[in-house]
């Protein structure tokens, strides 16, 4: 795993993009410790990927927009 400056960083973007899509994995560094990671991206590890992973796992009550509504119109004096 390479390091570089902030500087080297910003003049040599694209290089540095290349070399990780190559598979290398960079350190940007700031001041000598270590900032950002920069790696290829992997579509099976993204966020997107993730979403629903615990579908049917959670049940959410049918008045879950509606909770606490009744403490907090008490609260209030909406009631």
């Amino acid at each position: 795993m390479g390091t570089v400056n902030i500087h080297e960083a910003k003049t040599h973007l694209s290089r540095l993009i290349a070399r990780v899509m190559n598979g290398e994995d960079l350190v940007i560094a700031k001041a000598g410790k270590p900032v950002v990671q920069m790696s290829a991206f992997d579509p099976e590890k993204s966020l997107a990927k993730r979403t629903g992973f615990l579908r049917g796992e959670i049940l959410v009550p049918d008045d879950f927009d509606r909770m606490g509504s009744d403490e907090i119109e008490e609260m209030f004096g909406l009631r």
